[in-house]
């Protein structure tokens, strides 16, 4: 499969797409606005690719359960307005504890669990216009935390 390079285009187009042909010269493809979506966002007079939520929740519950997991990522995928492509959990067997991915078509929702001390760090990245931020309160909701810490990066700000 040909690799797609994108290249430097006139003022009036973002980028150009080429495509090696093995038999004739790069075909240069100009794209439409729909074409070219790169997902940044402006808000409060700041370009950037999106928000990174770290976030710790303590003194947390059913963190061993899979399947409860699995239903709060669905649901904070929801309440943040993103898109769920594929989830992938893993539970290990000692100790209870889960890691796993929601991966997003604005990037991805992580997790890893210690059951034993209560203790959950999910990373929470979406780019465009999904709210990250509403991702919180389905995991409150979900594990009941005592104490939850929260840290904020702005990704790719420009």
């Amino acid at each position: 499969m040909a690799k797609l390079a994108l290249v430097a285009a006139t003022k009036e187009a973002k980028t150009q797409r080429v495509r090696p042909s093995a038999k004739s010269a790069p075909v240069v493809v100009q794209p439409t606005n729909d074409d070219y979506k790169d997902h940044f966002i402006t808000r409060d007079g700041l370009t950037y690719a999106g928000s990174h939520l770290i976030i710790d929740l303590w003194e947390a519950k059913g963190l061993d359960d899979r399947d409860r997991m699995e239903q709060a990522l669905v649901d904070a995928v929801k309440a943040a307005g993103a898109t769920l492509l594929h989830i992938h959990l893993h539970k290990f067997t000692d100790g209870g504890g889960i890691s796993g991915v929601a991966v997003l078509a604005e990037s991805h929702i992580s997790v890893h669990t210690w059951p034993e001390k209560g203790y959950a760090a999910f990373d929470v990245f979406m780019c465009g216009d999904a709210e990250p931020r509403k991702a919180l309160g389905v995991f409150k909701d979900a594990f009941d935390p005592a104490r939850v810490v929260i840290g904020e990066h702005k990704r790719g700000v420009l």
